[in-house]
């Protein structure tokens, strides 16, 4: 059901009606060993260049992992790469997914920025070594594709919102539609400091979603209200400051939060979902936190 939905005039279904999805079970984490601020490429970034505590990196890192170890989930730890201070955000690199015959895939990524292409051989060779089919986009007619950072799947279903504007070509979600037949609904981020869908947008369950509204378009807005039956909104300063869309609801209950988003998370318990909070201080001063430093695996 190959398609890209920008607006809701196009929606000609339900996602419930969607093929199903598998939820997965593992997680990939990179060491932080070389996890720093070295450079610029988010407004996030500007003021934190050479300023990240590196033993405090290293302890935030592992209570991120900690948390998706005690919620039931196997953890693969790759080794960072030295000049590579981003790799650790390892949602970006790649869109894995199961297909429909049950065999791993993955859609390796085409780094917008130059600091962060040499990320992607090292995260394909992991793959391979897993037993993932790999899949590539064709350079020619796709500028820029950041993997899970801007595609990200409806829990349950075999559909993908895809974020384009700053570190994603829109041209990227018609080739990712037609390679995994699955419709794309195209959202255009609005805000820099949300330069990945991730940053601003977090499915929680198949009915329920926590978004940042102000990063969105009137007409992607109307497209995230037409799918989700609930839509949670996080506060400006809780949203840039503390990235509380950055969370990860992995099993659609339990959602894993940097600490202090006191709204979102009373409007998350509200609504029945359980809390972890973490701290990712460190990750913040580089634009990002939970969602960024983890892949979901099949």
């Amino acid at each position: 059901m190959a398609q890209v939905i920008t607006s809701v005039d196009h929606l000609t279904f339900s996602a419930h009606n969607l093929p199903a999805l598998p939820a997965p079970k593992q997680v990939l984490m990179v060491e932080p060993t070389f996890f720093s601020v070295d450079y610029a490429i988010n407004p996030h970034m500007a003021d934190n260049i050479g300023n990240v505590d590196k033993t405090a990196a290293r302890n935030q890192w592992q209570q991120v992992l900690g948390v998706f170890r005690q919620l039931g989930f196997s953890v693969h730890r790759l080794e960072g790469q030295k000049g590579l201070p981003d790799m650790v955000f390892c949602a970006n690199q790649s869109l894995p997914y199961i297909n429909p015959a049950g065999r791993k895939q993955v859609v390796m990524s085409i780094m917008h920025s130059d600091m962060r292409k040499e990320e992607v051989p090292y995260i394909e060779q992991w793959y391979r070594q897993q037993g993932y089919e790999v899949r590539y986009l064709d350079r020619e007619k796709v500028r820029a594709f950041e993997g899970c950072g801007d595609a990200i799947w409806h829990s349950g279903q075999r559909l993908l919102w895809g974020g384009y504007g700053y570190r994603t070509s829109r041209e990227a979600y018609k080739a990712v539609s037609g390679m995994l037949d699955v419709p794309v609904m195209a959202l255009r981020l609005a805000d820099e400091h949300f330069y990945h869908l991730d940053t601003c947008f977090c499915v929680l369950n198949e009915t329920t979603v926590l978004i940042y509204p102000q990063a969105f378009t009137e007409s992607g807005l109307k497209l995230i209200h037409a799918v989700f039956d609930h839509v949670i909104e996080a506060s400006e300063d809780e949203a840039k400051e503390r990235f509380a869309c950055n969370a990860s609801c992995p099993d659609g209950q339990n959602v894993i939060i940097q600490q202090g988003c006191r709204e979102v998370n009373s409007k998350l318990r509200e609504a029945g979902f359980t809390i972890h909070e973490v701290e990712t201080s460190e990750y913040l001063k580089s634009g990002g936190s939970v969602f960024c430093m983890k892949q979901l695996l099949w």
